[in-house]
Order: C-alpha cells, then structure tokens, then sequence
C-alpha cells in the first residue's frame, strides 16, 4: 500500500455554525455543497473536507469512538500561523520542525475545541 494525501476529512462538531465560518472565513475553503447541518468544502488539489452537525446524517460507524486530528497542507507556514494568530485562533505551542527535511507543523485549536494542525511539506527535490 502506498498513501499519497489525504482524499477525505470528516468533522462532526456541536458547534456547526461557527466550524462553519472558521473554515470559510479563516482557512478560506468555500463550500461546494451543502444540506441541513452539512457542509463539504473542496480543496484546490481535489481532497474533500466535510463538516457535520449535529442534525447531519451520521452513519453508525463514522465518528463513533475516534476523534482524529487532520493536518491542513500550506505554502507558507509562518505566515499562516500569523493569520490564525491574528484571527484570535489560539495556537498550541511553536512551530514544530522536522530537520533536515524540511516538514513543520503548527498545532492549533478551533472555535469548537478540537485540535488541528497546519502543515508544511518542502517540495521534492
């Protein structure tokens, strides 16, 4: 087996209305779909990252014991981290860096508690 991304994201949240807006407003993904407490946003590279409330439909086996965190791919770490910074998103610890390959990640945590990350991968050389 051989992974190459991340194709699929699910979020099942209390706080739908303002994961919502996080996602629209500080991470800049816009929805391409959407239905009673759903939300599914597109990434530029085709990955699918999707939103549920607490009406969305919730099939026994998807969210039913694990909570996962899912790392956002960036360009630029540094100045992503500035933004969320400057959006009052709380940040959780410094950026964390992986040398000499390159890979850092910033942990961060959402309006609605749980924890993602921004990640930056360096080009392949």
């Amino acid at each position: 087996m051989r992974i190459e991304g991340i194709s699929w994201a699910g979020d099942r949240t209390h706080s739908f209305e303002r994961q919502r807006r996080f996602v629209e407003q500080i991470l800049g993904l816009s929805v391409s779909h959407e239905a009673s407490d759903l939300a599914v946003f597109k990434l530029p590279n085709g990955d699918t990252f999707e939103i549920f409330g607490p009406r969305a439909p919730n099939p026994p086996e998807q969210f039913s014991r694990n909570e996962i965190v899912i790392g956002f791919r960036v360009d630029d770490i540094d100045r992503a981290r500035e933004e969320l910074s400057s959006a009052g998103i709380e940040l959780l610890g410094p950026i964390q860096q992986d040398r000499p390959g390159g890979h850092a990640w910033q942990h961060f945590r959402a309006p609605d508690g749980k924890v993602y990350e921004l990640c930056y991968d360096p080009p392949p050389t």
